[in-house]
């Protein structure tokens, strides 16, 4: 269970006038899932673009690929590139989507890049402020994905707050 709800976020970007766009790779379309469940989610949330492999992350979203090259998929720009890319990919008639939040990071088994499982990286970008956190959840691949759709919904919550 989440600190914050989906419905409460939505509840602060309807207030607002605001949309949603969301950016997920290792939450695989789980946060999106988190937004939908909530009835008058379509009155703030955009869409959902699941960019799992590395290069949708570039093509699709728009994420360098000098960064991606040089880092790799799990890195702290990666996520505020992927949350702008979720702006504008998820616009309509040439407006972006005023939130983009975006997930990244290792949910296991494995690693493919030697950084540990559970290193998540999320972040929220709105007209107002670009933030990227860096988490390392516990658990296995289902518990890593679970607690990374908790903390973006919290992390949503606390920005829409300030």
């Amino acid at each position: 269970m989440t600190s914050a709800s989906a419905s409460e976020v939505l509840a602060a970007l309807i207030e607002r006038g605001w949309t949603l766009g969301i950016a997920e790779s290792l939450s695989g379309g789980a946060l999106a899932a988190e937004f939908v469940s909530v009835p008058g989610a379509s009155a703030s949330l955009r869409g959902a673009i699941v960019a799992y492999a590395t290069p949708v992350k570039h093509t699709l979203l728009g994420v360098d690929d000098g960064l991606l090259d040089a880092h790799g998929p799990v890195h702290p720009d990666v996520a505020l590139q992927m949350a702008a890319g979720a702006r504008r990919a998820l616009q309509v008639s040439g407006i972006p989507a005023d939130v983009g939040v975006s997930t990244t990071g290792i949910a296991g088994p494995d690693s493919p890049d030697g950084q540990p499982v559970g290193t998540v990286h999320i972040a929220v970008v709105t007209p107002y402020t670009s933030v990227s956190e860096a988490f390392r959840f516990d658990g296995d691949r289902a518990q890593v994905r679970a607690q990374t759709v908790d903390a973006a919904v919290a992390m949503l919550a606390r920005i829409l707050r300030e």
